[in-house]
């Protein structure tokens, strides 16, 4: 009579389990076009002012149908990366600078960022180009400050609205400091902040004066090539900002817009 084996007691050591992974996200068709003709850009393979195959050549040498090609580059003429001349062919491109801007203070705005968190920007990025401006500026940009701060005292002596005229003295500036990447940097926070104070300011009457008084300031220094002096007043002068929707009951953390 054979001897029985004795079962194998239950609740052993369980085998591992299987990895698991997660599903592929596999780009779109037209999203690889326009990659693999961002890249051929940015490479410098095929240069700015160069003519882009047409949509049928295009979609030839890819394999892919022209449909596909097509939307690849409109996302490209949407991204500054490709420009249409003639009103049908394409070229390639620089992005300008007020486009891609544009597209970031869209942006905040989308993702609600706040009047604290813009100032943050520029109380770090204002003062300090105006102490690059200063050993920068040239005769020219001395000249367009100077025209500017004469229409502003007059803006003000009418009290008229003068929110163009700031925008354009901080711009005038940061492009003295000969710097694209400080440029691209401060703009899409300053295209937000300095025009939502358009309707905040008539109500401080004291705000046109005090503006003035620091724009004065500021280009004394930047004349005298005092960077010191004018990274001081930059800095006062975007305090003072801040201070003016604190007298005005703002909430600083609310959305700009807002």
């Amino acid at each position: 009579m054979t001897e029985e084996l004795p079962h194998r007691a239950s609740g052993g050591t369980e085998p591992p389990a299987e990895p698991r992974f997660a599903k592929l996200a596999i780009a779109p068709a037209y999203r690889i076009v326009f990659e693999t003709i961002e890249q051929e850009i940015l490479h410098g393979r095929l240069q700015p002012g160069e003519r882009l195959p047409s949509e049928t050549a295009l979609a030839a040498q890819l394999g892919v149908n022209r449909s596909t090609a097509r939307e690849g580059l409109r996302l490209l003429e949407q991204t500054g990366l490709v420009e249409r001349r003639d009103g049908r062919r394409l070229f390639a491109a620089v992005p300008r600078r007020d486009g891609l801007t544009s597209g970031a203070s869209r942006a905040l705005t989308l993702q609600k960022v706040t009047v604290r968190e813009l100032w943050q920007v520029l109380i770090a990025l204002e003062p300090s180009a105006a102490a690059i401006a200063a050993g920068n500026i040239g005769p020219d940009e001395i000249a367009a400050l100077e025209d500017n701060l004469a229409e502003t005292r007059e803006a003000v002596r009418l009290r008229r609205d003068f929110t163009a005229l700031d925008i354009a003295f901080h711009s005038l500036i940061a492009q003295a400091t000969r710097n694209r990447v400080w440029l691209l940097a401060r703009e899409p926070a300053a295209k937000l902040l300095f025009p939502a104070a358009e309707k905040l300011m008539p109500r401080l009457p004291q705000s046109g004066l005090r503006l003035v008084a620091a724009h004065s300031r500021i280009l004394e220094a930047l004349k005298a090539g005092d960077a010191v002096c004018a990274e001081e007043w930059m800095r006062k002068h975007i305090v003072d900002f801040r201070r003016g929707y604190e007298l005005l009951g703002v909430n600083l953390d609310s959305p700009v817009e807002s």
